[in-house]
């Protein structure tokens, strides 16, 4: 499989964006290659990398979202391998509103499987495409920021953007 992948800065560290036609397929923090060529090798196997610039249809609307307009990410079209519990898990996440939170507990039952809040936390654990399909606003069941692949305080930085806290 051929994939492409390009560099995008951000307010918290530069971004690498991978996709194939229009749909992005993985989404990871430059500064996190062990957790980049981790998340490819399981969703990808011995895929190729090919340096391209990201598409409009998926750079414009993250630039956007950092720019304040936070829906814009709605937009990115997204093709991400997985399981169907983990595509599953996946579309959920996209359906909680931004500046909003909810516990693994919550996220679980809201796809009709109240007591699989622990394989509810995997899936959102592996999630490829973080940001967008937004597993940072998935946080403990007393209002702990819980784990984040980019780091807890690039979480505290996203939950704070969306609020309207953050500053540039």
């Amino acid at each position: 499989m051929k994939l492409f992948v390009d560099r995008l800065p951000s307010p918290i560290g530069t971004i690498l964006l991978v996709w194939q036609g229009d749909a992005l397929r993985a989404l990871e923090f430059a500064d996190n290659e062990t957790r980049f060529e981790r998340i490819m090798r399981r969703r990808y196997g011995a895929s190729s990398l090919e340096p391209a610039r990201v598409p409009a249809a998926i750079r414009d609307p993250i630039e956007s979202y950092f720019k304040g307009d936070l829906t814009a990410i709605d937009r990115v079209p997204v093709d991400a391998n997985g399981t169907p519990f983990q595509k599953e898990v996946w579309k959920a996440l996209r359906e909680i509103p931004a500046g909003s939170t909810m516990s693994y507990g919550e996220l679980a039952a809201r796809i009709g499987r109240q007591r699989a809040s622990r394989a509810v936390g995997l899936a959102n654990g592996s999630n490829p495409v973080g940001i967008v399909v937004p597993c940072h606003r998935v946080i403990g069941s007393k209002g702990a920021l819980t784990g984040y692949g980019g780091g807890v305080d690039r979480k505290r930085w996203l939950l704070d953007h969306e609020r309207g806290l953050s500053t540039f």
